[in-house]
């Protein structure tokens, strides 16, 4: 058994990026910029009116203090007639501020009789409510960096750029594969020996907090053949395939065998701690696997401490789960050398195991928002102890 600390490591050094894909704009959101994007163009590429208002040359106003009103300029106006120094143009807010203005008044600030214009704005400055060609990017200039997150705001510069379309580094085609002869589909009756299957239902919720959409699902009996040729068609098919169950020593865990009959490369299996000890992890080229533990605490344990380290590396997203240094609300005694990984509650000063710890219990992981990691070298914490908090994504 390896360690934690070595587990995770493992994982990072050879997880590498996933291939950049160029996609739609549309498409990019939460995604990572693969490449630099430069400006084609002046943004705004003209000068460009902030206001509802009236369009003047300052130096005009100055001088004739009434203007006389010629024309107006609605939004996406083309070619413009020169404005004369002593005449005003009706403007509105995004359109080209016509040739010979460089100022806009507020209509709010402004009394218009019999086609003259009287501006009453006694804060009005050459350039006021005007916006300047480039002022927002100029063409050549950095737009956003390799390695930003798309998000909301960044999609919508980007599409002010005039950009359609971006390199990113894509989400990972992902599979789950459920092993076990016990397993019954929620909404049908159990029979005796039966449980209802939960892990693929709370994987997948998982993965789409990460865009990780449309994720197949396959079954897979305790066979050695058919979970190997299921898990064939899987690597065949995916990025990464996540198995659950059929990871320990008992007489129907095939996972690994099949794994090695598949060509994976074992990576680490059975780690120092709790729950999630069976852990399995392997590779075979580019693509991973990963055994889980078949009981529901220790399948998302470990899919938010192992799977989402390799998915940050292929995504080369920021880390998923915040970590922070929290006072322990009780005390907590372990029964193991081992790293343990309980279900806790942040309230924002301090943090409080929850009850029901065992691995196969979700009630208290439904309580919960965060995971205390309790190191495998330590077994008795006091009240008021840091200890280290991962905070579970919402």
């Amino acid at each position: 058994m390896i360690s934690v600390i070595e587990a995770k490591n493992m994982i990072r050094a050879n997880a590498t990026a996933l291939t950049p894909v160029t996609v739609p704009l549309q498409q990019a959101a939460g995604l990572i910029l693969a490449a630099d994007v430069f400006a084609v163009a002046d943004i705004p590429a003209f000068d460009q009116s902030a206001m509802d208002g009236y369009a003047l040359s300052f130096a005009g106003f100055e001088l004739h203090k009434t203007l006389a009103i010629h024309g107006e300029v609605p939004a996406g106006a083309p070619d413009l007639s020169l404005l004369q120094p002593n005449q005003a143009m009706r403007i509105f807010t995004g359109a080209p501020v016509p040739t010979g203005a460089d100022t806009v008044v507020m209509q709010e600030k402004v009394q218009v009789n019999n086609g003259q214009l009287n501006i009453l704005d006694d804060q009005l400055i050459t350039g006021s409510n005007v916006r300047l060609k480039g002022s927002e990017i100029k063409a050549g200039e950095l737009v956003l960096s390799k390695g930003k997150k798309l998000t909301p705001a960044a999609v919508g510069f980007l599409a002010t750029t005039g950009v359609a379309e971006v390199l990113v580094f894509p989400t990972p085609v992902m599979s789950i594969i459920v092993t076990g002869n016990e397993l019954q589909q929620p909404g049908k009756t159990l029979l005796h020996g039966q449980v209802y299957e939960c892990n693929s239902f709370q994987l997948r919720a998982a993965l789409q907090g990460l865009q990780i959409e449309e994720v197949p699902l396959f079954e897979a009996k305790d066979d050695p053949q058919v979970v190997k040729d299921t898990l064939q068609y899987a690597l065949d098919n995916s990025d990464v395939v996540l198995l659950t169950g059929g990871v320990s020593v008992g007489n129907y865990d095939f996972v690994p065998e099949a794994a090695a009959a598949c060509g994976v490369t074992t990576l680490f299996h059975k780690l120092k701690q709790r729950p999630g000890k069976p852990l399995y992890v392997g590779r075979k080229g580019n693509k991973w696997v990963f055994g889980l533990p078949g009981n529901p605490s220790s399948v998302l344990t470990c899919f938010y401490e192992y799977v989402v380290t390799a998915l940050e590396q292929l995504m080369q997203v920021s880390p998923v789960l915040k970590t922070i240094q929290v006072p322990l609300s009780k005390p907590y005694s372990k029964n193991a050398t081992l790293t343990f990984f309980l279900k806790g509650y942040y309230d924002g000063q301090t943090v409080v195991p929850l009850d029901s710890q065992e691995s196969y219990r979700l009630r208290s992981f439904a309580m919960a928002n965060c995971l205390l990691c309790l190191p495998e070298e330590k077994m008795e914490f006091s009240e008021g102890d840091l200890v280290e908090v991962h905070i579970l994504p919402e």
